[in-house]
C-alpha cells in the first residue's frame, strides 16, 4: 500500500492511500480518516460510498465530516466508485456506466467483468486491507453512501447483516433494476436476465427475504433525480410489515449536491456511533 497523502485534522489523520487490487485487476485509491483515539485502541469503521461520477475525493473535500468524526472516535472509509485505468472497459460519453458508475456489483458479462467487481472489492478486498494497517474494531462497522453510493450501502448491509450493525443513506437509488439512469448499466453489467439484477436491488432483496435492523434515509425534495432515479417510497412500502425499521425523512428544498450531504452529515455520524458503541 502506497501513502499518497497524510495530513493532520482535528487531531486524527486525514490520508489518501493507493494500492494494487487484483480483486479489479486495477490499481485503486482510497482515503481513510482516523481518529486521535485510534492512536490507542480500536475504533468502529464506518464505510461511505459515492456516487455517480465521484471518487474517493467528493466526500473528502465536501462531506465535512472530519469535525465530528474525531470527537466521536470513528474511523471513516471513502473508497472509489469504480476501477480505474487505461485498460479498464468505459463509455467516455455516458456518465451513467464505466468509470466512475461501478454500482456496487460483479459485473458477469464481457468486457465488465474483467475489471467492475466493486461488490467484491467492497465487502472483502478492502476490509481486509484496512484492518491488516489501520487501528480498527472489525466487530463495529457501518456503512453508508450517497445516491449510487446509497443503492451500494443499502444492498450490501441487507446482504451481510451479520457484518454490518448500521446503515444509512443520501439520496439512495432504491430499486435500480427499474430505474432510468441505472437500468441500462444493469442489463451492460449483469446482462439480460433481470433475475440476476435482484441480488443488487434493495427492494428486490426485501421482497426476496433479506432483512436488516434499521435504516435511516435523508432525501431533498429539490433533488432533480427524485422522481425517476432515486423514489424513496418504492423502499418504504417494500420494508412495511417486514420487521424493518425506516427512518425517511423528506427535506424541503434540498437537492442532490454536497451542500444537502454536508448539512445533514453530523445527523449520520451520529445516529451510526450510537449503533456501533
Amino acid at each position: 500500500m502506497k501513502v499518497l497523502s497524510q495530513n493532520t485534522a482535528f487531531g486524527g489523520m486525514q490520508g489518501v492511500f493507493q494500492h494494487d487490487s487484483a480483486v479489479l485487476n486495477c490499481e485503486m485509491t482510497f482515503a481513510v480518516f482516523v481518529p486521535p483515539q485510534a492512536i490507542a485502541e480500536k475504533r468502529p469503521v464506518l464505510w461511505y460510498l459515492s456516487g455517480l461520477t465521484c471518487t474517493h475525493a467528493n466526500v473528502m473535500d465536501k462531506g465535512e465530516y472530519r469535525r465530528l468524526a474525531a470527537e466521536l472516535g470513528l474511523v471513516i472509509v471513502c473508497p472509489d466508485v469504480s476501477p480505474r485505468g487505461d485498460d479498464v472497459a468505459d463509455e467516455k460519453t455516458n456518465w451513467q456506466m464505466g468509470k466512475g458508475a461501478g454500482f456496487y456489483l460483479d459485473a458477469t458479462e464481457k468486457p465488465w467483468s474483467d475489471h467492475y467487481r466493486m461488490y467484491s472489492y467492497i465487502t472483502e478486498e478492502l476490509p481486509a486491507l484496512v484492518a491488516e494497517h489501520f487501528r480498527v474494531d472489525m466487530d463495529r462497522q457501518g456503512i453508508f453512501g450517497h445516491s449510487m453510493g446509497g443503492h451500494g450501502a443499502l444492498t450490501i448491509a441487507l446482504r451481510n447483516p451479520e457484518r454490518f450493525k448500521s446503515c444509512s443513506a443520501f439520496a439512495p437509488i432504491v430499486e435500480p433494476s427499474t430505474a432510468d439512469w441505472s437500468k441500462p448499466a444493469f442489463e451492460k453489467y449483469l446482462g439480460a436476465n433481470r433475475d440476476t439484477w435482484r441480488a443488487y436491488d434493495a427492494c428486490a432483496l426485501v421482497h426476496d427475504g433479506a432483512r436488516f435492523p434499521e435504516f435511516l434515509i435523508d432525501q431533498g425534495k429539490a433533488d432533480s433525480f427524485l422522481d425517476n432515479g432515486l423514489r424513496p417510497w418504492l423502499f418504504e412500502e417494500a420494508v412495511k410489515d417486514t420487521g424493518i425499521a425506516l427512518t425517511l425523512r423528506m427535506h424541503e428544498r434540498y437537492d442532490h449536491s454536497y451542500y444537502f450531504i454536508s448539512t445533514f452529515m453530523d445527523d449520520h455520524l451520529r445516529w451510526h456511533a450510537e449503533r456501533l458503541g
